[in-house]
Formats: structure tokens, C-alpha cells, sequence
């Protein structure tokens, strides 16, 4: 049975399955609860609903922020790549060739029985893009000529296809929604200190934000973006102890300049190439706030991202305070609206029980119930949404217009601290091999481990088909330490965190 760090109430909840009992159709069940999205009719595609939308559209915005404050400028490409620019980096067209979806027609035609079919072929096929660093090694190349024109920092908001072959609502989709990083260097040590602050800046974001502690550091060789010189990553342990990643930062070295010819005169007058890096989140961020942060009654929000940080109720049980119920409502979600506290009121029809479990279940912080009796007592009856949900606290509307913002900050550090506990609590140090397929072949256990390792293949490949383990990270606060590997013996060896993952 999964454990989760909480005590799950024996009352009944409102996603079935629970998380012990069905895991994977629990996360599903949750993202239907909250209307976050649903599948399209395009296989492996999602239609984003507007709170789920919503949720990306305050993730968007707080990153959009960080990137320009680190110099960054926003620009657009097209979604086509040409085939022949796929090409030029083996190793790129390697690593993503079996996910590509491909335009090879511009038109349609109808047939003789009223059909559509493909014409007029294209002279060179179309791919839509994975990623967009063969297009822009194409741009940068005609963009940049001297020492001047370094550094180039854009970055753009796009959309993506790989042609996944299993898919998931937010983890795995065909298409999806990123924003990738693309910047160019004249020294190596300028794209190196590029590569960590955009890697620091996400996990500025995941942690302060989505609430979502993590274990960054770099990446193994197999596990490295294709055609790069080395790719940072952050890490997190979702509730049923798989890893997820959370983004990624990679150090390009000059690869992608040499493929596509990207040149600058130095100040010397000495024609050199330059160095660039990618990076970028995705919105598969949204999926794993849900697996990490909510339980069996819904989804969970970290106050800093959700849509909505109040939600008034209005108790209107007969029409005799009716209206006064109501305005005593208006006047609390202008004081909340005052103070920049994001409120809403919920005054449909629906019966109060049913309203406030529609409202859990969409993860809103905090939930007002307003009746006559708070009426009466100019008061507040508060449901926060990071305690079980009887627990519930009456108070008076000075007090709570008072606190209301300490309340969503004591939350915000509630998740997070929850979070950060059972990722330590399920992280385990091993000692040898034998420890190792121990950890990972108990079923009751599962999580991380973290040992030496001479990041050979030979024990990768092991592990991936006797275990369904992946080396997931060297972890920068063990960056200095060194141990003798666990599978071969060798000294030396870096320490590296391993986990089953999504």
C-alpha cells in the first residue's frame, strides 16, 4: 500500500479512487474534479480548461518575470522546421526522429465520392517542431556577425509536438505548452554561468511558487538533451515515490554553432563560433503540483499560483436576509480585492454542502461559508484548504481581513514543508549493489536513492530492465563528494540519485 506522509481520514472522499487504492486513476480523477482539462479527439492531445488555463497563465507569468529581470527578451519562431535543418545535428535528429510529426502536403482535394485527400506535395517535408534549437541555429546564424551582437538572449512562449506513443493529461502529451530559453555566448564561461542561472531561476520557481521542493544537479550522459554538452535538471518525488521532472537547462557548447554555421569577428578580428544553451518548463509543471501536493478530497493549490485565493459562499437558506447576506458578501470581497487577495463569490443555486466540495475539489485556498449567523456577528465561518475539511474556524471579519494574507503565506510554507518532509523521509543512501535491488524490489518502500557511480551502461541498462530504475541527477550539494561505485567498484565515483520515474 502507498504511504503519503498524511493521515487519510476514514470519512468518505471525494475522488474515487483514493491514492492507495488506484494512484494513476486518482491523479486522473482529480484533474476531471477540477476541470483543469480533458483529452481532445486528437489522440494523445488535451484541451486546457480555463482553470487549468488559468493556473499556467499565473505559472506564466511569474516565470515571464524572472526571465526578462535576468535580460531576456521575448520573440516568436515559426512551429515548422525544415527536414534538412533536423539534419544537421546528428545527435539532435537522433534523439527526437521517432517523435516527429511530419508536413509533407499543403492542400486538400476532394475526390470524385466527396472525400478530402493530401495534394500538392511539398518539395522538402516539414517538421512540426519538437524544439525549436535547429531553427534558431538557423536564425542565429544570419543574426550574429560580430562580437557585438553577444549576448543574444530571447527566449519564446510556443507550443511543441512529439508524437508520444503513451500519454498522460499534463505529464505526456503529443502537444503541449513551454517556453524555451535559446541564448548565444562568445566564451564558454559565459554559457556555463548562463546555463545555472536559468536552471537557479527554476527552482526559484518550483520551490517559492508551486511550492514543490526538488534535487537539482546535472544529468548522466544517457540522460543528457540530444546534441548537448551537458543538460541541469531538477528533480521532484511525487506522492507515489516516482521521480518527475520538473525542467531542464542544457549547455550546448558550440554543437549547434558548428552544425549551423554560427560565427561572430571578435574584437581581435578572429572569426570564431559561439556558444549557446536552450532551456525550458513546460505545462507539465501543472501535472506535478497535482501529484505532489493534492490528497483524496481534490486538488491542492499553493496560494502563490491559484486562480482564485478566496471563495466566498453565501448560506441563503430563505429570503428573509437574503439580500442582506449578499451585500455583507460584496462589501468583504472589495476589502479582500483591496488588499490584492484574489475573491471570488459563489452564490449559485447549488446546496451548500455540494457548493463548498466543488470548491475543494478545484484546490482554492481558502473557502468563506456566510450565513446569518455571520451575518449577525459580522464574522467569517473559514475553511482552509491545506487542513482536512472539517476543520473549519469561525471568526470575526476584522480578524480574518487582518490575518488573511498572513494565513495564505502560513500555507504556502505548509505545503511546501509537507512536501519537503516526505521527499526526505523516502530518500535513502545505499551502500552496495545488493542494498540498492533490495531498496527498489520492496514493494512496500520505493522513493530515492542516492550512491556512487561510475555512470557506465552496462549497470544503467541493468537496472532500467531488472528494475525500471533510471540515474536521475548528480545532485549539486554532493557535487564534491566521491565514493567507491556500488555496481563496479571503481574510485572516484560521483554521487547520483536514483528513482522509477514518469
Amino acid at each position: 500500500m502507498l504511504s503519503f506522509g498524511i493521515l487519510t481520514r476514514m470519512a468518505k472522499t471525494a475522488i474515487t479512487p483514493t491514492r492507495s487504492e488506484n494512484y494513476p486513476e486518482w491523479y486522473q480523477q482529480v484533474i476531471k474534479s477540477a476541470d483543469l482539462a480533458e483529452s481532445s479527439v486528437v489522440r494523445g492531445c488535451m484541451v486546457i480548461k480555463p482553470w487549468g488555463y488559468a493556473i499556467w497563465e499565473n505559472i506564466q507569468k511569474i516565470l515571464d518575470g524572472m526571465i526578462k529581470d535576468t535580460g531576456h527578451k521575448n520573440f516568436y519562431c515559426p512551429l515548422f522546421v525544415p527536414l534538412s535543418f533536423m539534419e544537421k545535428e546528428a545527435a539532435h535528429v537522433d534523439g527526437f526522429a521517432k517523435e516527429c510529426a511530419v508536413v509533407t502536403h499543403h492542400r486538400l482535394e476532394a475526390t470524385a465520392d466527396g472525400k478530402l485527400e493530401p495534394a500538392g506535395k511539398l518539395e522538402e517535408p516539414l517538421i512540426i517542431r519538437p524544439t525549436s534549437e535547429a531553427i534558431i541555429g538557423d536564425l542565429y546564424s544570419r543574426w550574429i556577425q560580430s562580437y557585438r551582437d553577444l549576448p543574444l538572449l530571447y527566449n519564446q512562449w510556443a507550443n511543441v509536438v512529439r508524437w508520444e506513443m503513451r500519454t498522460r493529461l499534463f505529464l505526456r502529451t503529443s502537444e503541449f505548452l513551454w517556453q524555451e530559453g535559446h541564448t548565444a555566448h562568445a566564451t564558454e564561461e559565459e554559457a556555463q554561468a548562463e546555463t545555472l542561472l536559468m536552471l537557479n531561476t527554476y527552482v526559484d520557481l518550483l520551490e517559492n511558487y508551486l511550492g514543490m521542493p526538488l534535487i537539482h544537479g546535472e544529468k548522466t550522459s544517457s540522460e543528457r538533451f540530444p546534441g548537448a554538452v551537458s543538460t541541469y535538471t531538477m528533480e521532484m518525488m511525487m506522492q507515489d515515490k516516482k521521480a518527475l521532472q520538473g525542467g531542464t537547462s542544457h549547455y550546448l557548447g558550440q554543437n549547434f554553432a558548428k552544425a549551423f554555421n554560427i560565427k561572430y569577428l571578435s574584437a581581435a578580428g578572429k572569426e570564431e563560433y559561439v556558444y549557446t544553451t536552450s532551456w525550458g518548463v513546460t505545462t507539465r509543471l501543472i501535472g506535478s503540483m497535482v501529484m505532489m501536493h493534492s490528497d483524496d478530497d481534490g486538488l491542492i493549490l499553493p496560494p502563490k499560483i491559484a486562480p482564485t485565493h478566496v471563495v466566498i459562499m453565501p448560506l441563503l437558506r430563505d429570503d428573509q436576509n437574503k439580500d442582506k447576506i449578499l451585500q455583507y458578501c460584496d462589501e468583504l470581497l472589495v476589502e479582500l480585492q483591496s488588499m490584492s487577495i484574489k475573491a471570488e463569490i459563489d452564490a449559485s443555486d447549488m446546496r451548500p454542502g455540494e457548493k463548498a466540495w466543488g470548491w475543494v475539489k478545484k484546490g482554492v485556498p481558502i473557502r468563506l461559508e456566510i450565513g446569518a449567523k455571520e451575518l449577525e456577528q459580522q464574522s467569517v465561518y473559514m475553511g482552509r484548504r491545506d487542513l482536512p475539511y472539517k476543520e473549519k474556524k469561525g471568526m470575526s471579519k476584522t480578524e480574518f481581513l487582518n490575518a488573511a494574507n498572513d494565513i495564505l503565506l502560513e500555507m504556502q510554507d505548509n505545503i511546501f514543508a509537507r512536501a519537503l518532509k516526505f521527499q526526505q523521509d523516502n530518500t535513502v543512501e545505499v551502500k552496495s549493489e545488493s542494498e540498492f535491488y533490495e531498496f527498489f524490489n520492496d514493494k512496500s518502500t520505493g522513493g530515492f536513492t542516492i550512491a556512487p557511480w561510475a555512470d557506465e551502461p552496462a549497470s544503467e541498462e541493468k537496472m532500467k530492465q531488472e528494475l525500471k530504475v533510471t540515474p536521475r541527477v548528480l545532485p549539486h550539494n554532493r557535487a564534491d563528494d566521491r565514493g567507491t561505485c556500488i555496481f563496479t567498484g571503481k574510485p572516484d565515483a560521483k554521487y547520483t540519485v536514483f528513482a522509477k520515474s514518469y
